[in-house]
């Protein structure tokens, strides 16, 4: 039970890292630069704790098969994977939108 338990908290703290790296984007879509980095630090907690069940699991395979590798298993690091890639993108959108004149208007 310890491995599918693992496993879940893996995909729940993916996805948790990706929808705060997707409202940290929202945020400073309208200017709010200090809930965007926020929400991007929850969403850097989120992966680290992701990683570090990521590594258990690594830990728990001894790099032998000792792990069945099941359609959940790849879901939960394809989530994972996700999260990081949109973190990246996010951190330079955000520094864009940082560049961008503050004349009150609204950029969609």
């Amino acid at each position: 039970m310890e491995l599918e338990s693992t496993i879940m908290e893996l995909l729940v703290q993916a996805g948790t890292a990706r929808s705060h790296a997707l409202s940290a984007l929202q945020q400073a879509r309208k200017g709010d630069f200090i809930a965007a980095e926020s929400a991007m630090s929850a969403s850097k907690q989120a992966v680290s704790e992701a990683h570090k069940m990521q590594t258990e699991l690594i830990g728990m395979d001894e790099g032998s098969g000792k792990l069945p590798v099941t359609l959940i298993t790849v879901h939960a690091q394809d989530h994972l994977m996700n999260a990081m890639v949109i973190q990246d993108l996010a951190t330079d959108i955000i520094a864009l939108y940082r560049r961008l004149p503050t004349t009150g208007e609204q950029h969609a």
